[in-house]
């Protein structure tokens, strides 16, 4: 009955500078001819651009995305190695070799060839051959290789996918979303980034045959690093983009695109708007002290409130709104206090009314008062009442 609800009111004020016309012109959201597209910052996982991003659309070669995943799952779990050298079967020579149409790494029926290089192979050089030759060497067939893409999938929260082969072939029943490759493309870099510097290298050469990676940000001066191009008749060319500027990372997917220029006009137009016209801004750091909290029957008369976690936001880099941030909480606390307790919750308001939050928790321990201290201190909050906190 002695508790009383306390906000504390944050402004943080920034500074920002006039705003050219030529860069205002950029910060207009671009249209695309893409029928799909999702942009988000990958440090905070904002949207930045959507179009269509949960529409089902077929997966094409960037499902090969989800086959490397796969694949470094099963070397870090010591299922193979990179030394290995898997053997090419007659399907994978049949079905993924030049005979095909498709895409391919030129494997010879029959050879074996070293993981290392077969995994350059699907990113590189999108060798539809590797990917078959990867999936039976993991799980004995593309089949049962497809069980664990789509196991992986649910895991990653793709939610709406599935996957019939390890290449992107074709198949009614193997489909995706921009949403949910956008979530694989994030989950790869953060789980495997040493693997990640796979998708920015520009040519691989095998079998005496150099080719060229497809991805056309790579040869851009925008800060792209990766990540996989796919085209089916169907679901029109698309692709999967990232790329860092300003130490910001920028995760894309944009498919249904009608040729290989406007695919990669689009991408560019829409990388370059999504880097000039965003930044993240720190709100809070972990462990950062907003205030005191008031504590009763203790040895102390506060407590540090700490936040702990980090807040940090995306917002347009033109916008002149501030943001605020609010600590809620409830005082006075009642000793015994643990450091990290739960005390209250910071709430960041940005600029385009977007709330973020952040658990605030005490900074350190405080003991409970003796007896004798702890029955004064309730009398006197008996007759007197609870103090007013301000």
């Amino acid at each position: 009955m002695y508790e009383s609800m306390k906000n504390i009111l944050f402004i943080i004020v920034a500074l920002f500078l006039s705003v050219p016309v030529a860069f205002a012109q950029v910060a207009q959201k671009p249209e695309t001819t893409a029928k799909q597209a999702i942009i988000l910052d990958f440090e905070t996982g904002e949207v930045l651009y959507d179009k269509n991003s949960d529409e089902k659309m077929p997966t094409s070669s960037m499902s090969k995305v989800l086959t490397t995943i796969v694949a470094y799952d099963a070397i870090r779990e010591g299922k193979i190695k990179w030394e290995d050298e898997l053997p090419v079967s007659q399907r994978a020579w049949q079905e993924g070799g030049s005979a095909s149409g498709g895409s391919t790494m030129f494997l010879n029926l029959n050879s074996t060839v070293k993981v290392s290089d077969l995994i350059k192979g699907i990113v590189i050089q999108s060798g539809n051959d590797a990917c078959i030759v990867i999936a039976e060497g993991i799980a004995g067939t593309e089949e049962n290789f497809a069980d664990l893409m789509n196991r992986k999938a649910k895991e990653i929260g793709m939610d709406n996918s599935h996957f019939m082969n390890s290449s992107g072939l074709p198949d009614p029943n193997h489909y995706s979303t921009a949403r949910d490759l956008a979530k694989m493309a994030v989950y790869l870099i953060r789980e495997y980034p040493e693997d990640y510097k796979f998708y920015s290298e520009k040519e691989f050469v095998y079998n005496n045959i150099k080719q060229g990676n497809r991805n056309p940000l790579l040869y851009k001066t925008i800060g792209a690093d990766g990540i996989k191009t796919g085209h089916t008749e169907v679901g029109g060319y698309g692709m999967i983009g990232s790329a860092v500027a300003a130490g910001r990372r920028i995760v894309m997917v944009i498919n249904g695109t009608e040729s290989m220029q406007a695919r990669a006009d689009e991408a560019e137009k829409l990388m370059k708007w999504a880097e000039v016209s965003f930044k993240n801004i720190d709100l809070v750091k972990k462990e950062a002290v907003i205030g005191k909290a008031p504590v009763v029957l203790g040895l102390a008369r506060d407590v540090s409130i700490v936040a702990s976690k980090d807040l940090k936001a995306t917002v347009s880099a033109f916008d002149k709104e501030p943001a605020t941030m609010v600590a809620n909480y409830k005082v006075p606390l009642t000793a015994p206090v643990k450091k990290g307790d739960p005390i209250g919750e910071l709430v960041a308001t940005l600029g385009n009314g977007t709330k973020l939050t952040s658990p605030l928790v005490a900074g350190e321990d405080v003991e409970e008062a003796s007896f004798f201290s702890r029955l004064s201190e309730k009398f006197m909050l008996m007759v007197v009442g609870a103090p007013k906190y301000q």
